[in-house]
């Protein structure tokens, strides 16, 4: 508590005014006092700040007691040991601004009261986001961050490593259920999940500790926030030691993320690895110095320092009553000399996080005076741009300079207060790590700053990280594995959105991440790999040259176009014997011609679909196999015709010759050419790529266009083969000197197998595979009707010439028709 213009070494309270308290602490004598001292003396040995104007203080200790607090507080604002509600002591000055208190539930009480009057309150230690709250507390400051900042930047710490089932421990106060609200909204905007969340009750001697162990042994979180102060956690710590519950991440608020309470050997196993905020540490250079003069001789009026005395070296002062709780009667006396150097020489000062609160407290507080006096007159902030007068300034008026301050700072960036009363959020990010002497230390290994740019508020070296067992590697906390890639989340019912199933991205999609929400379709050219990360193109399939089904096929094609051809050769060899004249030699070289043109037509079907390709193969196919299936009908109606013109008296006499033959081929064939023409006219077929009928591929294949036409096609060669199949049926039994007839029959009735068996296995395949089914239709059908009509023939030409004379077949047939007259 400040007052103007009262001289330091006059300004300690005096030690009525302070209760008692049960243990005198060294480390708040050291942080809060100390620092203050330090701070107002800096700022009153500067003559070029606040020139005859030296700053005083007062200081109450409220020993952590809510009506210890409201006590100073109505002193403050009455003047008067006695406080007396809305009265004042004029004739006492009292303080202009109160830097206090360190509890947000403390300072909140006070704010309530202090903000009724605007009477400017700096806190240096309160971090509750309530007394954010302009309506409530007007007049309220703070240099450390709201507790707002800090859940926001606890949130994002927790997501920067993925951990997404935490759990959350918090006390019962205003600091830790403000603080664990704001965090699990942050958590749940971020997509994170809390596992349990459980309070530690301070009412409770034992904090509720086993309780709250059992459901951390319970859990599969391993990533547990904690809101408390230090000292409301070692009992929780203690029941963990007792139920050896390790392996947890820790993630501290800045209220336990330095204790040294917590730093023991004992604790190592249970906290190493814990990772949290901490309050900002700044530099103070001289602060060491200024410990090392602090001693009862150069402080005379402290009666805090002579607590400390009393307390640190068993002795009492003589002639006064007892400061401490040092109550034994054999006691030495104090005599200021027990020890020359300062004891507080010889503490650890590295920690300046709370002391550098209070020194940015003092010296904001005393640039808004500086900014006071420099007003000018007329152009003051006030009523008719009037100034405040440094002698006799209300508190209001200062308030108003703390509110509009800018203070630039040594090495961080400039402090001020925002419309919220809170400074600008800047923590430091420490991780627990074990020392040389076994006991836990925090090590800074990152920062957050509010107001950096995007992407650099959040900042963390994780080359310095050491989590438990000092591994490196990141611990995980999730509810489940995370989805590989190929999957995405599906929900689990009854369960929070962290808890969820990892399912199979179906078929054509792709997830290229872990934990993806949904899978992406490929596109249309592409298909997902075995693992379902990423798309690639699809294979193009075709019947291909370069396969090995495709080669055998073009071979097997080739060769059994040969064949007619060396019959053919054969025939005109023999052209002048018997067997090859009998039932038209001429329209056996025709037929072994189609028989050729059929083989190859075949490769028509082979290699990449091209337009002219598409519409070539289907109607060389059914042309050439239309002249090979007319010219074998021609065959069987001229061996029927010449049997029956031999009778006496036979009107038949007259179609025996070549024209008939010629007649019906011509006919027979022109129809299906008219059918060919027709359908390429009207709906030709055409290169199609399919991507239906295997996802995987993608299938370039020749569209019929009009499947109506291809079936007509193909039925009008059925039509052909039954009527020669029926034709050559009925004849088979004339004389052999003439008769092919039963050949004919039996090679008709491959054809026929053969392409009867074709529609079923057609309409079941797909892709290459159909078109391998259409050429192996055309070779075995064409094969048949080779070896069945001219097999026989080779056989006597080759292997029987007795058997290719006039004489022989002309007994043969003479013995055949007896046979049939018999009958």
């Amino acid at each position: 508590m400040f007052e103007r213009n009262v001289p330091y070494k006059a300004a300690i309270t005096d030690r009525h005014l302070v209760k008692r308290p049960e243990r005198f602490s060294f480390q708040y004598y050291q942080w809060h006092v100390q620092s203050m001292v330090f701070a107002i003396e800096e700022i009153n040995k500067n003559p070029n700040f606040l020139p005859n104007i030296t700053i005083g203080f007062q200081i109450y200790d409220t020993c952590r007691l809510l009506q210890q607090a409201l006590h100073g507080v109505l002193w403050t604002l009455t003047g008067n040991q006695q406080p007396i509600p809305n009265y004042r002591f004029e004739k006492n000055h009292s303080p202009s601004v109160i830097i206090g208190e360190s509890g947000s539930t403390r300072s909140i009480m006070m704010a309530r009261i202090l903000g009724l009057y605007r009477y400017p309150q700096i806190s240096f230690f309160s971090t509750s986001a309530l007394l954010s709250d302009r309506t409530q507390f007007p007049s309220f400051l703070r240099t450390i961050p709201s507790d707002a900042f800090q859940s926001l930047g606890l949130a994002q710490l927790v997501m920067n490593f993925s951990w997404t089932w935490v759990g959350l421990l918090a006390d019962d106060t205003d600091y830790g259920q403000q603080g664990v609200h704001i965090l699990k909204q942050e958590l749940a905007k971020a997509g994170a999940c809390v596992a349990f969340s459980e309070n530690i009750l301070t009412n409770r001697a034992d904090k509720n500790a086993f309780h709250i162990v059992q459901v951390i042994k319970k859990s599969t979180a391993n990533a547990i926030v904690i809101f408390c102060s230090d000292a409301l956690l070692v009992p929780l710590v203690e029941e963990m030691l007792r139920q050896n519950v390790t392996g947890k991440i820790w993630v501290a608020s800045e209220a336990w993320s330095t204790s040294p309470l917590l730093s023991a050997e004992r604790y190592a196993e249970i906290l190493t690895g814990t990772i949290g905020f901490a309050i900002h540490s700044g530099e103070l250079p001289g602060f060491k110095d200024h410990l090392s003069r602090v001693h009862p001789t150069n402080s005379p009026d402290d009666i805090f320092l002579r607590m400390f005395w009393e307390e640190h070296f068993g002795c009492k002062w003589l002639g006064q009553e007892t400061l401490s709780n040092n109550s034994e009667t054999d006691a030495t006396s104090c005599t200021r000399f027990e020890k020359r150097r300062s004891p507080f020489v010889d503490s650890d000062v590295i920690d300046l996080r709370i002391t550098y609160n209070i020194y940015t407290s003092v010296y904001a507080i005393a640039m808004a005076l500086q900014d006071l006096i420099s007003c000018q007159k007329g152009e003051g902030p006030f009523v008719n741009g009037t100034c405040a007068d440094i002698v006799d300034f209300k508190p209001w008026q200062l308030l108003h300079y703390l509110k509009t301050l800018r203070l630039q700072r040594r090495t961080e960036a400039a402090l001020f207060f925002d419309d919220h009363g809170n400074p600008p959020a800047l923590y430091d990010i420490v991780n627990w790590q074990r020392g040389q002497g076994g006991t836990l230390m925090p090590v800074m290994v990152g920062s957050y700053d509010a107001s950096a740019l995007p992407g650099e508020v959040l900042t963390i070296n994780a080359s310095l990280l050491l989590w438990a067992a000092e591994s490196h590697l990141v611990p995980l906390s999730l509810c489940n594995p995370s989805c590989p890639v190929g999957f995405w989340k599906a929900a689990k019912p009854g369960h929070p959105a962290c808890c969820y199933l990892c399912v199979r991205c179906a078929q054509g999609e792709i997830s290229n991440q872990t934990d993806s929400t949904e899978c992406s379709k490929c596109p249309w050219d592409c298909w997902p790999n075995e693992k379902q990360d990423h798309c690639r193109p699809k294979n193009i399939d075709f019947l291909s040259y370069k396969e090995p089904l495709g080669v055998t096929l073009a071979t097997v094609s080739v060769l059994l176009s040969t064949i007619p051809l060396a019959i053919l050769a054969l025939f005109l060899h023999h052209r002048d014997t018997p067997i090859v004249r009998a039932n038209n030699r001429s329209l056996s070289y025709f037929l072994l011609l189609s028989f050729t043109l059929c083989s190859l037509s075949s490769l028509a079907f082979i290699g990449y679909p091209t337009l002219e390709k598409c519409r070539l193969r289907q109607v060389a196919f059914g042309i050439s196999f239309a002249l090979c299936v007319s010219c074998i009908l021609a065959k069987t109606i001229i061996v029927v015709i010449a049997f029956n013109a031999t009778k006496p008296n036979s009107d038949l006499r007259r179609w025996v010759g070549p024209k008939l033959s010629y007649m019906v081929i011509s006919s027979s064939t022109f129809i299906q050419v008219l059918l060919c023409v027709l359908w390429l006219i009207l709906s030709p077929p055409f290169p199609n790529l399919n991507i239906h009928t295997d996802p995987g591929k993608i299938i370039v294949e020749c569209n019929d266009g009009s499947s109506i036409a291809f079936w007509c096609m193909l039925g009008y060669l059925g039509l052909l083969a039954t009527i020669s199949f029926m034709v050559a049926f009925l004849a088979r039994k004339l004389p052999d000197s003439f008769n092919e007839a039963k050949y004919i029959t039996f090679s008709m009735l491959a054809f026929l197998s053969v392409w009867i068996s074709f529609i079923p296995a057609y309409l079941s395949t797909k892709g290459k595979y159909t078109v391998a089914m259409e050429i192996f239709a055309i070779l075995s059908s064409s094969s048949a009707l080779v070896f069945c009509i001219f097999l026989p023939k080779c056989y006597i030409i080759q292997l029987r010439p007795e058997m290719n004379s006039k004489e022989y077949l002309m007994d043969r047939g003479a013995s055949h028709s007896s046979k049939i007259k018999r009958n």
